[in-house]
């Protein structure tokens, strides 16, 4: 017994140290738990596949190139980019390359299917209005062949079946199943067929899988709200039966501001942005943003789990891992007793549910996807970067250290060719580059942009012979500029930065001229999701003139991204004497002496309103009042079974949920449900609750505040 707690104290010593260096988000916690979401930046629509010990995670990229990003993993959680199915797109009209006012924003390669059979892998996907497309290899990391199928085939999810035949599933209400030809030449006309009627409340984005002879769908709806559904046959062509399997697990993020664009009126690029405005937000709605259409996959270890996508304010959408139950057949997302919902922290494929197996998956060093920073020095571009549509090769280079940009005619940001974009990363982030303003002519503009809609940058602007700092916010048509020609000396560069909550749907920009002192520069903007380029911010680097000529050049470098929550080793309150104050009312909770959990005055501060952890290991908690006393849960985790013991072996054994700044929920090992008191009623504290409300105040979501001895 004492060599299992010293092992399991070593390693947590140990995790918590390789913890302590990550400075990118990663969900691995270092201690055979991770974090949700697995990524803090965008990938939407994500199909999972795993062949032998290795997972692959193919997502949408829209009108950004390189397109069809495909990420690889060996555990699920930790995830490296290792390539994508195209450099540019293929198509010769000039709407792929940003050319004479035309576009694909919102438009681009969207819903990727990953397979793989008879040693080779397959992506399918669609392009408005190209219809559908497959990319083949034999190797993950490529070349990939382009196969334009056609076909009015899209969002959809395909299955090699037993007797060689090849299924696409596909429609919005009324599903349909088409046979693909084996050459990826097309579909096989004649064979599109209704399998599941309108009426059923199915809806879109669809996952089919062949487990045990059966076959599964996986879809999700947004009429009228956001959930996700199963559907099985014992027949690819049906009859199905349906069940949700997942609803309302928003882990606690309400939808974001949508941006709106004025009724009636076709979405112009070139829009002055007061035409169009934020949408209000409704705290307490679920929507659509909750946890919704990805595939499911079974671990190395026997397990399975859910890949689904989950809108995360201005980060746009991205993935969480969920653990799945198979309950009379059903794939269910979560855990028995609370079904349907899943926790934000959980025990890592291959760790027994937090007892550590030597040589398993638990111990793989936590690693983030990308590296983002980049200081321009290599050969080629960073995996992390792609530009807005297509670019023109002969018009950017890497050049001794420095990223080149050629300023070629452009209104304004939203129509500039060759601007190179990443997604931002949450849910705080500071990011700076240098701009080399030397080879700036004329009616250039350079710098750092917000490639959204509304758009918004920081940058150089050239007129004359006066270089101007310049700050645009398109959403309300908003310029602020500062002259910053030296009288003594030609500027050479500038610093500019965009400090981003993303959380909170909030950025603003700053600038320097040495490097070490930041000024900002325009407002605090308000940021938001939208679904005319259907992506969350991005970071830009542009050059463009705004006088129609073809202009000079701007060159950028070191290029870094600083992520202040990255590192999350001390978000639990390890050692430390700390309060509880629910999110719901703003009470602390007491340690009643009727022997129940309860809540108080905020102005008490006594000793009964005072708690310490006691370290179960891999995240595992039990909490201790300082009176000596352990929190235990009696019976069905009802109002009033949150009592005391004073025998630490007899105390409840928590899963601690990390919400980020001190925020947190409980998770009960016994009964997978959280701790919380109603905000209401009046009822003390019970261990029966689903999970968060999207607005975090239904009484389950907990902030700690330290108490100074």
């Amino acid at each position: 017994m004492r060599r299992a707690l010293f092992l399991s104290f070593l390693f947590s010593v140990l995790s918590l140290g390789a913890r302590a260096q990550v400075t990118s988000w990663t969900a691995d916690n270092g201690n055979g738990t991770f974090t949700n979401p697995l990524f803090y930046d965008e990938f939407s629509d994500p199909d999972i596949l795993r062949v032998g010990d290795d997972y692959y995670l193919a997502g949408t990229t829209m009108h950004t190139v390189p397109g069809l990003v495909i990420l690889h993993s060996k555990d699920l959680v930790n995830w490296e980019n290792i390539s994508y199915c195209f450099d540019r797109f293929d198509f010769t009209e000039d709407r792929f390359s940003l050319k004479n006012h035309e576009e694909i924003y919102g438009q681009g390669i969207w819903a990727p299917c990953i397979r793989y059979t008879n040693g080779q892998f397959y992506v399918y996907s669609n392009v408005n209005g190209k219809g559908l497309q497959c990319y083949t290899s034999k190797d993950i990391r490529g070349p990939w062949e382009h196969h334009n199928m056609k076909g009015n085939i899209y969002d959809l999810g395909v299955l090699f079946d037993d007797d060689g035949k090849i299924y696409a599933i596909h429609g919005y209400g009324t599903v349909k199943c088409t046979e693909l030809k084996a050459d990826m030449s097309g579909p096989i006309e004649g064979t599109e067929r209704v399998i599941i009627p309108e009426g059923n409340g199915v809806g879109e984005g669809h996952h089919i899988y062949k487990i045990n002879g059966m076959y599964y769908l996986i879809s999700t709806d947004y009429r009228p709200n956001g959930r996700t559904l199963c559907s099985r046959s014992k027949s690819i062509w049906g009859p199905y039966e349906t069940r949700v399997i997942t609803a309302d697990e928003t882990y606690g993020y309400h939808a974001a501001s949508l941006t709106q664009v004025p009724r009636g009126e076709k979405y112009r690029i070139g829009h002055d942005g007061t035409k169009f405005g934020l949408g209000p937000v409704d705290k307490d709605a679920t929507a659509c943003t909750n946890a919704h259409q990805g595939g499911i996959v079974q671990a190395t270890d026997g397990t399975w789990w859910a890949l689904f996508m989950q809108d995360f304010h201005s980060i746009g959408r991205t993935v969480c891992l969920m653990p799945m139950t198979w309950e009379d057949g059903w794939p269910m997302v979560g855990l028995k007793g609370n079904y349907g919902r899943a926790p934000r922290t959980w025990f890592k494929p291959g760790t027994d549910q937090g007892r550590y197996t030597a040589g398993k998956s638990a111990v793989d060093t936590p690693h983030a996807p990308y590296v983002r920073s980049d200081h321009f020095d290599g050969k080629q571009l960073g995996r992390i970067w792609q530009w807005n549509h297509n670019p023109d090769e002969k018009k950017w280079s890497l050049k001794n250290g420095r990223l080149r940009l050629s300023a070629m005619p452009a209104e304004q940001l939203m129509w500039a060719r060759n601007t190179l974009t990443q997604r931002v990363i949450g849910p705080t982030s500071i990011t700076t580059v240098e701009l080399f303003v030397q080879g700036m002519k004329e009616g250039d503009v350079a710098g750092l942009g917000n490639i959204n809609v509304p758009c918004s940058w920081i940058g150089v602007t050239k007129d004359g012979s006066r270089l101007n700092l310049r700050c645009f916010e398109q959403a309300v048509n908003d310029t602020v500029t500062l002259d910053i020609t030296s009288s003594d000396k030609p500027l050479q560069k500038v610093w500019l930065r965009m400090v981003g909550d993303y959380d909170h749907d909030r950025a603003h920009y700053e600038y320097s001229l040495n490097g070490e002192i930041f000024h900002p520069l325009g407002r605090e903007m308000p940021l938001s999701y939208q679904l005319i380029s259907f992506q969350g911010s991005r970071h830009a680097l542009f050059a463009f003139n705004h006088k129609g000529k073809q202009g000079g050049y701007a060159e950028f470098d070191n290029f870094t991204v600083e992520e202040p929550h990255a590192d999350r080793s001390g978000n639990i309150p390890y050692g430390k004497t700390f309060r509880i104050i629910n999110l719901a009312n703003g009470r602390p909770a007491v340690c009643d002496p009727h022997g129940l959990l309860y809540d108080t005055r905020a102005e008490d501060k006594s000793r009964l309103t005072q708690f310490r952890i006691v370290d179960r290991g891999e995240g595992k908690v039990s909490l201790q009042c300082v009176d000596g006393r352990y929190i235990k849960v009696y019976g069905y985790g009802l109002p009033g079974d949150v009592r005391f013991t004073t025998d630490a072996q007899e105390a409840e054994v928590f899963l601690w949920q990390d919400y980020l700044g001190q925020d947190f929920m409980l998770f009960s090992l016994r009964n997978h449900r959280y701790i919380g008191k109603s905000p209401t009623t009046g009822s003390p504290y019970s261990m029966d609750y689903a999970g968060p409300d999207p607005a975090r105040r239904n009484g389950a979501v907990l902030h700690w505040e330290e108490v100074k001895e």
